[in-house]
């Protein structure tokens, strides 16, 4: 029998998490020019729907077969096959005899995780990437970069063997994504219209607000369980994504606009949930804070910084996803702590030394430098079948209406 308590949260975060997917479609439509919402807000829903056949295929099974401890998996960085079209899994079969909820939810909270992480990616390259060569993309990425690191850090890899931490994803995803968008920019070029504006700011506020209500399953729900780790992780996640939010707004106010932005507290939020997701649980609250304050002053000058080097990243997703989960992943080095999460180490700062940090920065390059080269190399096999970018007719026609032949909004 089913511990019914711990199913019925497991369905609760997986829920949450699915409906950030939705809510990262509201963010970065809003944000979006009004020619090319609808073609941006497809990107984030069609991975629900491939990434999810996807992962019944084949992907679970990549992530979650074997394990490097037992050598039956694929040199650490893969899973082996066994669980192709979920083979051997039941509603009946049990995740593990330490933690009482089917197989079926683990899969499907997964899942989840697996459709937002490419689904990030999307904001980087508005208004430039053909759908047809997106959905080759999308495909392609996850086999290639999102299931390697799953499996190498949460299924029992190499890095998982070594003692590399994440508790829910600041490596696995907002690493391999952030960078993953600075390579999809490189290799599309700018944007035609270069005075492109967000077409709807309530949108956002909406987007961001599924997002901030999803991240606590994000985040929670990545201990698996309902203990004192769970719920360290569900309030540090909201500190880190309120000061991280105030931050941004203090900086912007007395530096760029000298105004109190709207977009940019909400961006500020963003960046502060992305940088606590390595550490949710394994920091104390007033360390939350701490990340909080330095996520929304080192996404900032990440965006000064990418706006000064001339990088169209349209919506920042290097910015704050990418160095959101770098900032997270090198402060979860220093400030781990086994008085939160017995089942983690000590950081530098609680006398772990510089063991944690070192493991922390080698996973950090190799994730940083898959999802920058590897994106690159994609890209360009791709753009060998169909065209990658879209031509200067279609941009300035709007996506929209161009490759999906509908609008958000009549002219």
């Amino acid at each position: 029998m089913f511990d019914i308590g711990l199913t019925t949260f497991m369905i609760i975060a997986t829920s949450l998490v699915m409906l950030m997917t939705p809510g990262l479609a509201f963010f970065y439509g809003g944000l979006g020019s009004r020619k090319h919402i609808l073609s941006i807000m497809m990107q984030s829903f069609v991975s629900m729907g491939i990434s999810s056949i996807l992962w019944f295929f084949i992907g679970y099974s990549l992530c979650f077969s074997g394990n490097m401890a037992d050598g039956t998996d694929f040199l650490g960085i893969l899973g082996n096959l066994d669980k192709v079209f979920l083979n051997g899994v039941t509603p009946r079969t049990v995740f593990s005899p330490d933690l009482n909820f089917p197989e079926y939810i683990f899969v499907a909270y997964q899942m989840m995780f697996a459709i937002i992480t490419p689904a990030l990616i999307t904001g980087a390259f508005i208004n430039r990437v053909s759908f047809k060569a997106y959905i080759i993309f999308l495909i392609a990425w996850q086999l290639f970069v999102y299931y390697p690191f799953v499996h190498m850090i949460w299924g029992g890899g190499i890095l998982a063997e070594w003692g590399v931490l994440d508790f829910a994803g600041g490596i696995v995803v907002h690493a391999t994504a952030g960078f993953a968008a600075l390579a999809s920019t490189f290799f599309v070029g700018k944007r035609k219209d270069k005075k492109s504006v967000p077409n709807n700011i309530p949108l956002v506020a909406i987007g961001t607000a599924l997002l901030w209500f999803g991240w606590y399953g994000f985040n929670a729900g990545s201990e698996l369980n309902v203990n004192h780790i769970t719920v360290a992780a569900f309030l540090n996640t909201d500190i880190s994504a309120s000061f991280a939010a105030i931050t941004w707004l203090i900086i912007e106010w007395n530096t760029g606009k000298k105004k109190p932005s709207f977009i940019g507290l909400m961006t500020g939020a963003v960046a502060g949930l992305a940088t606590i997701t390595p550490a949710a649980g394994y920091v104390t609250l007033p360390v939350a804070a701490v990340i909080g304050i330095v996520a929304g002053a080192g996404c900032y000058l990440a965006v000064k910084y990418k706006e000064n080097k001339g990088w169209d990243d349209a919506l920042d997703v290097w910015g704050v996803h990418g160095m959101g989960g770098v900032i997270g992943t090198i402060l979860l080095g220093l400030f781990a702590t086994t008085t939160i999460n017995e089942n983690g180490v000590n950081g530098l700062f609680y006398g772990g030394g510089f063991t944690l940090l070192f493991k922390q920065s080698v996973a950090l390059l190799m994730a940083v430098g898959a999802g920058f080269f590897f994106t690159l190399g994609i890209l360009k096999l791709i753009n060998k079948i169909v065209p990658v970018k879209v031509s200067p007719r279609e941009e300035k026609q709007g996506l929209d209406i161009s490759h999906h032949g509908e609008v958000a909004h009549e002219y």
